[in-house]
């Protein structure tokens, strides 16, 4: 099994959530998150923390982190699909983290492993 820590813009939501119902995943968690990667919060396509030719500090910029855990034969096609809805081909689109996920317990009913997803 492995975690897909998906961090997307926030107009990208609604596509990222349809993306998830498609793919059958078990759930996921959602969380609004400010951060900022290699661009340092600015936003070239709009000229945004450049004053004059000059940059300006370090912004944080809105995103939404999404959470999911999947069988190892999901991460492919899902990460596919992601990049398919939720590319716009500028900087800011964000980053899908992979981790792998040694257990899962379901605490209602203690079934583990897949059967718990």
């Amino acid at each position: 099994m492995k975690e897909l820590v998906m961090i997307i813009r926030p107009e990208k939501l609604e596509a990222m959530k349809a993306i998830i119902d498609e793919v059958n995943c078990g759930g996921m968690t959602i969380s609004t998150v400010m951060g900022c990667g290699s661009q340092k919060g600015s936003i070239p396509e709009t000229g945004v923390n450049e004053i004059r030719g000059l940059k300006t500090t370090i912004n944080l910029l809105p995103k939404i982190q999404v959470n999911v855990v999947v069988a190892d034969k999901e991460v492919e096609p899902l990460i596919l699909k992601v990049r398919e809805k939720c590319a716009t081909d500028h900087v800011g689109d964000g980053k899908i983290f992979i981790r792998n996920v040694e257990d899962v317990v379901r605490i209602r009913t203690g079934e583990r492993g897949s059967k718990a997803i």
